[in-house]
């Protein structure tokens, strides 16, 4: 080969590396850059879980705020609803007496008028 050949090789093969050379640098750009945007993505995602999760704990705060005054406000019913209920079962049994006094007294009072009605007929 003659040397203007070789040079002609050598500058052409220095030229196809340069070019190679290039491709990988716009590679590796693009690489970066998507890393970079993946990066950003990854933040925003991340900063949008941590306020959800600041969101999160306020509200069980407040969930457990209710249930302990829930729990207070039951522990203050409970005699309450103790009293009503037994409130219930009096009132029931003095139904239940009230109900065999009225029956009694009902049947006093028919075995009277019969006995009148007997003595006004003359069958007594």
């Amino acid at each position: 080969m003659a040397p203007t050949e070789i040079d002609a090789a050598v500058h052409r093969q220095l030229g196809e590396l340069v070019a190679g050379m290039r491709g990988l640098q716009e590679s590796i750009r693009r690489l970066e850059e998507g890393s970079v945007r993946a990066e950003d993505r990854a933040a925003t995602s991340r900063a949008a879980v941590h306020q959800r999760m600041d969101q999160l704990v306020d509200r069980v705060g407040h969930v457990e705020a209710s249930v302990a005054t829930i729990g207070e406000d039951v522990s203050e019913m409970k005699p309450v609803t103790d009293d009503v209920k037994r409130w219930k079962l009096m009132g029931i049994g003095a139904l239940g007496v009230t109900g065999i006094a009225a029956m009694a007294l009902g049947v006093s009072f028919a075995e009277a008028i019969r006995r009148i009605v007997f003595v006004i007929i003359g069958k007594g």
